[in-house]
């Protein structure tokens, strides 16, 4: 069974061994002990914080394995993007030509910098040990996070994005930084990166970028090809975030051209589909006619697991075994909420 809970500082070591086995690239975990353990003291921080307006806070959740302890994985989420700042992006538009005189119209597709995600509540920090075998913990990392924000909405937007990172060749170069970003910055892709630290808030983003729409036919063929294209890494969080709801069509990043993926939360599963039930034991019978369901506490003392188990649908009852229980540390009367995997 693996449990997805708030990270603890005794969970650092793991971390920065789990950092270690990560593929370079962007949207990543950081990778030096010292601001991974700054990003879990942060997390804690936010946690026990007093909340009535989303701000600074961010919460780091890591997936562990209960029949190891270790800790296998790792999910995030920031309660608003920009808090310390503003957070750019590239809005997908379509501009109009026309020539009364030719006769002639058409569409144009030009990418406008654009600021409209600050404040939106951002999923960050996917990571798996092994994610080529990943199995149905995948899916729990995924989403619990959002199941936490069910749980604690004033601690969230109304709108949630996701930014996936974009291709880049065995070298670490983008063929969509190459092509518009380097002009303006003048260094490299990675280089830039550092730079910013992976951040999309930086003034220095609005002081060089360019404020006036691209046109993207004029970018060259390669970084037309890698807009809204997906580095191998992200293909299963994509996966997870279209089945939950997410939509890939609007926005790509300012370095890479990757896709954000947006939705407003009651297009999500995890809010619109989610169910609150009584803790009960499960009866000794049929193994047939069992749904799994990702099931989580409540948000003072979080923790998620999948279980199967009876269907709840028509029942405020969730039958739970010993062993999701224990898992959950929650006993027959407790409130949880489920939602099908």
């Amino acid at each position: 069974m693996y449990v997805v809970r708030p990270v603890e500082l005794a969970d650092v070591d793991a971390l920065v061994r789990l950092a270690a086995v990560l593929e370079g690239g962007v949207h990543t975990l950081p990778r030096t002990p010292e601001t991974i353990a700054a990003f879990v003291e942060r997390s804690i921080a936010s946690f026990a914080a007093q909340v009535d307006i989303p701000s600074e806070e961010s919460y780091l959740f890591v997936l562990e394995d209960s029949a190891s302890g270790e800790v296998v994985g790792t999910a995030a989420v920031h309660a608003s993007a920009g808090s310390n700042g503003t957070y750019f992006a590239f809005r997908n538009d379509v501009i109009q030509q026309v020539s009364r005189d030719l006769n002639i119209s058409h569409s144009v597709h030009a990418l406008t910098l654009c600021s409209e995600l600050t404040a939106c509540s951002q999923l960050a920090g996917f990571h798996l040990r092994d994610r080529e075998h990943a199995g149905i913990e995948a899916a729990l990392l995924s989403r619990a996070r959002l199941l936490f924000a069910v749980l604690a909405p004033h601690r969230f937007g109304d709108r949630f994005f996701v930014p996936l990172a974009g291709v880049t060749d065995s070298d670490g170069q983008s063929p969509f930084w190459n092509a518009l970003g380097r002009k303006f910055f003048k260094m490299d892709f990675l280089d830039a990166e550092r730079v910013i630290g992976g951040a999309r808030n930086r003034t220095l983003i609005v002081e060089l970028m360019p404020h006036y729409p691209v046109y993207v036919p004029l970018l060259p063929g390669d970084a037309q090809a890698a807009m809204g294209q997906i580095h191998p890494s992200g293909q299963l969080a994509f996966k997870l975030l279209t089945e939950e709801g997410f939509e890939a069509d609007e926005y790509v990043d300012i370095f890479d051209g990757g896709p954000i993926l947006a939705a407003h939360k009651l297009s999500l599963r995890s809010f619109c589909a989610s169910q609150k039930r009584r803790v009960e034991n499960a009866s000794r019978g049929s193994a047939e006619n069992l749904v799994t369901y990702a099931v989580a506490t409540n948000a003072e003392r979080f923790r998620a697991i999948t279980v199967s188990c009876p269907p709840c649908d028509t029942s405020d009852a969730l039958c739970l075994p010993a062993a999701a229980q224990q898992a959950l540390g929650v006993a027959p009367g407790d409130s949880v909420i489920c939602v099908r995997i």
